[in-house]
């Protein structure tokens, strides 16, 4: 079975026991996250719409990482315009701990 879940404006699809990268949560190590499925798929039958009202994705937050640093420079050509800038995103490792049907 694998649910299709929406987090940080992204899909990922998601099977019981995988671990995952998502974009920051804002939660601690060993708390339990629960995401409402846009899509469920098990043995073949899928269920989607009025079908996952009742249904649901368990997670529990892993830990926290950094991504690789970003670095910008914009300049406007016979003006003496510089700019350096960076951005570095932080994410939330999740574990699927499970998958109810409802």
């Amino acid at each position: 079975m694998y649910a299709v879940i929406k987090t940080g404006g992204k899909q990922e699809k998601v099977a019981e026991g995988q671990r995952l990268r998502v974009e920051l949560l804002g939660r601690q190590v060993g708390d339990d996250v629960a995401f409402t499925p846009l899509l469920l798929v098990d043995d073949g039958a899928v269920v989607t719409g009025a079908g996952l009202s009742s249904a649901s994705v368990a997670a529990r937050v892993v830990g926290e990482e950094k991504g690789p640093k970003i670095r910008g420079f914009t300049y406007k050509p016979k003006t003496r315009s510089r700019r350096h800038w960076g951005h570095r995103q932080r994410y939330t490792t999740i574990e699927i701990t499970g998958i109810t049907k409802g």
